[in-house]
């Protein structure tokens, strides 16, 4: 995730666009904080869906066969290195 201090600028340049208060390098530094914030996010979300497991109220493991293929794949990569 992002440090405190450069959350804390993505909101103040999130408020800035809501008020139309904001210049064109300001803009440019919002847009970047975002795509890190997103980047992040999805790498930290993609982390937890593999490490899920899915058990029915039988007992069976009914893991969708894409997340099992994605711990597959980083299993390979792991070994390889």
């Amino acid at each position: 995730m992002l440090d405190d201090q450069k959350l804390q600028r993505l909101n103040q340049l999130a408020k800035l666009k809501r008020e139309d208060k904001i210049s064109e390098a300001e803009l440019k530094e919002l847009t970047g904080l975002r795509e890190e914030y997103l980047s992040n996010f999805r790498s930290s979300f993609k982390k937890q869906i593999k490490n899920t497991k899915v058990i029915d109220p039988e007992g069976k493991d009914v893991t969708p066969d894409k997340v099992k293929a994605l711990r597959s794949k980083d299993k390979n990569n792991n070994e390889e290195n």
